[in-house]
């Protein structure tokens, strides 16, 4: 359900999303019959839906059912405005259709995930292999991963400077500032992901001497909910001391029970409901726009996932804690932050003479 939240000072407020605003189909049209899509020449609108849905079933992400639901849209409509069938997709579909998107613009990730979603809901269907094995197509992907580069687009790392200047803009007295201190101070010093910030309940946060015990019931990399715990240390700053936000923002918005950080309206008052993931991004944004930060748009909710392991990395945190904190599985991937924040230290040429 779209809130009619305001910002502070009258101007409007972006969207806060309730976790219930899209249904389980992760937003996808009327259902129609896919299967049968095999005898019936062109593409038909929709067609792909019902395979799809049988997909977004099997998906084991919410955020992934959002996207291959609306990569599935895209090739659909594509299709049909080719006269092109859809499901099954002949091999010379799926490799002129990547050429579209690469020719409009379209990240080589996007691509790769576009093709992953029609893949999988051809073999859905009983189309195997799926057309995006053809060497055909292999051979299309290939030179545009190669011309257009595979490094994926890095969001911004809030680093504890920049955070600082976030939370300075955040009113402790109203209940919208109030939130958002805490969900960008616990976002950061936990590491979160922002589908893992916003399913928090009150009960999963728990203060102790040493700070606060985070339990996280369910993320990306644990789909069947095993459930991990992270501990955020007590601050040494009061103007960004995650415990002080915290009890600052359960307080002024009286939250006792279920979900911890709800939307906020124009009027400061709480609504019933779950914050959106979407609205971490906004939230970040917002603030970084309110700091004066140059390029504020290259901020969102995973800027304070990255920022705290290149700030970890760049005061020497052993890769093992940093590791833990944000629940990385892959060494690779936590590296990449590591090399980032460290980048001057050890570095080979301080021993060039230069």
């Amino acid at each position: 359900m779209v809130g009619d939240a305001m910002d502070r000072g009258g101007a409007e407020r972006p969207q806060e999303l309730g976790e219930g605003s899209r249904g389980d189909d992760g937003g996808l049209p009327p259902a129609v019959q896919a299967r049968t899509a095999a005898s019936s020449g062109l593409a038909q609108p929709g067609e792909l839906v019902e395979a799809a849905r049988e997909f977004a079933q099997a998906a084991k992400s919410r955020a992934t059912r959002r996207a291959y639901a609306a990569d599935l849209r895209d090739f659909d409509a594509w299709c049909r405005g080719q006269g092109r069938a859809a499901l099954p997709a002949e091999p010379a579909t799926v490799a002129l259709y990547v050429t579209h998107l690469a020719r409009s613009g379209a990240a080589a990730a996007t691509i790769q995930r576009r093709l992953a979603a029609i893949s999988q809901v051809h073999q859905l269907a009983g189309h195997v292999p799926p057309p995006t094995a053809d060497w055909e197509v292999r051979q299309v992907v290939q030179g545009i991963r190669r011309r257009l580069g595979t490094a994926p687009a890095q969001k911004e790392a809030v680093l504890t400077p920049t955070l600082r200047r976030l939370v300075a803009t955040c009113d402790p007295s109203t209940r919208a500032g109030a939130r958002d201190r805490a969900l960008l101070l616990i976002g950061f010093g936990a590491a979160l992901r922002r589908s893992e910030l916003v399913a928090l309940d009150f009960e999963d946060i728990t203060e102790t001497d040493e700070g606060l015990r985070v339990r996280i019931r369910r993320s990306k990399t644990d789909p069947e909910g095993s459930g991990a715990e992270v501990g955020i240390v007590r601050g040494q700053h009061p103007d960004i001391d995650p415990v002080r936000a915290l009890r600052t923002w359960r307080e002024l918005g009286a939250i006792t029970s279920g979900p911890l950080f709800h939307p906020v309206t124009r009027a400061d008052t709480v609504r019933e409901g779950r914050l959106s993931d979407q609205a971490v991004a906004l939230i970040v944004r917002r603030a970084a726009e309110r700091a004066g930060l140059p390029a504020p748009e290259a901020f969102a909710g995973h800027s304070l996932r990255s920022g705290c392991a290149t700030q970890a990395a760049m005061e020497g945190a052993p890769e093992r804690a940093i590791m833990r904190q944000g629940r990385w599985r892959s060494t690779a991937t936590v590296r990449r932050y590591i090399h980032s924040g460290g980048l001057w230290q050890e570095n080979a040429s301080a021993w060039l003479g230069l």
